[in-house]
């Protein structure tokens, strides 16, 4: 069972996820991406990634912005399966561009 990151934790990973910020025990990333198709393209592999993990999150569309909101939601913050799933929508992201 993922425990709670503790603030020491957090703060020695939040640099290794510069895009990342952690917001009210939130782990939060937006990104705009060069199409609305891409963004759905993007969405729809992060989907697979979640299923495939068990762990999911929350993701707002506005066209081709996307914001990306990762909490352990039955423990109420930030464990280490937000820290593995932010790394995995990176590489996503990062493959993208």
């Amino acid at each position: 069972m993922a425990e709670l990151l503790s603030d020491d934790q957090l703060n020695d990973v939040l640099p290794k996820l510069p895009d990342w910020t952690a917001q009210d025990a939130v782990l939060v990333r937006t990104v705009e991406l060069a199409s609305f198709p891409q963004a759905i393209m993007v969405v729809n592999r992060i989907a697979e990634i979640a299923e495939n993990d068990n762990h999911h999150p929350d993701i707002d569309i506005r066209y081709k912005t996307l914001t990306f909101r990762l909490s352990t939601h039955y423990k109420g913050g930030i464990t280490a399966l937000d820290v593995s799933l932010a790394e995995e929508i990176d590489g996503v992201l990062d493959a993208m561009s």
